[in-house]
């Protein structure tokens, strides 16, 4: 069984905020630095961390080749990482005190996928396995259209929400990824879509997962928040990777809750997601303390 993900790679620029910048507005950065990051990048990281086979698929430029080995460091297969003319994408992340954040996303080589390396990449992919989609390449129709003709899960994070993007992509797909926000955005359409299942994740609320006929909720993890970018990608690939290793729903729900919380401790996106060896443990003490 093998995660593949047609995902967006970024480099991500840090900038340590006291508040998040306002229209207008010139505000000098505490600090700075540079990570690995993208949805589809921390998807992927998120599902090799959780020990599941992963096989990215996605484009860079010549000016960032240190991205495949840092992805291959972390268990991800970039064999069908192609390099292109086109600038790696990238992010400006700004982080306030309180841990919130705010993106501006440059696609470059995330929009330059190409059908035929989607294709090679399927080439031996089958019912046993699953497709991750995010919306920060192109290509995600071609993608998902040739997975569920081989009989994959297909999975599809909405976000970043474009309406167009979402109707396009949803006949293809055997589950629709939402947050709270993407899920307003869809208003009284979300309930309407004929999709096999759902998951919803809500920030400090939880995440409920539905098949149109059971609905498990998962209560989240209390923790200090110190960076929230990359929480819902987290999620997302621990919770991909223990459906892709055959655990339950309610199961799958609490990992990646787990997973989740622990995330948003650190600074980072990629760089920041915890192994499955850490998340066992934080479940573990937590079991313990709810014993108490």
């Amino acid at each position: 069984m093998t995660i593949y993900n047609l995902g967006s790679i970024n480099i991500d620029h840090f900038y340590q905020v006291p508040h998040l910048v306002k229209p207008g507005e010139t505000l000098a950065a505490e600090s700075y630095h540079v990570g690995l990051g993208g949805k589809g990048t921390n998807q992927s990281v998120a599902a090799a961390r959780a020990a599941s086979q992963v096989l990215h698929i996605g484009s860079i430029g010549h000016d960032a080749i240190w991205i495949k080995d840092r992805m291959t460091q972390y268990g991800v297969d970039v064999s069908h990482v192609r390099e292109t003319d086109t600038p790696t994408g990238h992010a400006i992340i700004q982080v306030d005190d309180a841990g919130e954040n705010s993106i501006t996303i440059f696609a470059g080589a995330n929009a330059n996928q190409s059908t035929q390396h989607i294709k090679r990449a399927l080439d031996t992919a089958g019912s046993d396995d699953t497709l991750l989609l995010q919306n920060e390449t192109s290509h995600q129709v071609e993608a998902a259209q040739i997975a569920l003709e081989r009989g994959m899960r297909v999975i599809y994070s909405a976000a970043p929400f474009d309406a167009d993007s979402v109707m396009a992509v949803l006949p293809f797909v055997t589950m629709l990824a939402v947050n709270r926000i993407e899920m307003q955005q869809l208003t009284d359409q979300f309930q309407q879509i004929d999709v096999p299942q759902k998951l919803v994740t809500l920030g400090s609320d939880g995440a409920y997962w539905t098949d149109n006929k059971t609905k498990i909720n998962a209560p989240a993890f209390k923790v200090k928040a110190v960076d929230t970018t990359g929480a819902g990608d987290t999620f997302l690939g621990f919770f991909a990777a223990s459906l892709d290793q055959g655990k339950p729903v309610q199961e799958a729900l609490r990992i990646a809750s787990a997973a989740g919380a622990l995330m948003v401790t650190k600074e980072g996106t990629a760089d920041a997601i915890p192994s499955i060896d850490d998340v066992s443990v934080f479940l573990s003490e937590t079991d313990m303390i709810s014993r108490r």
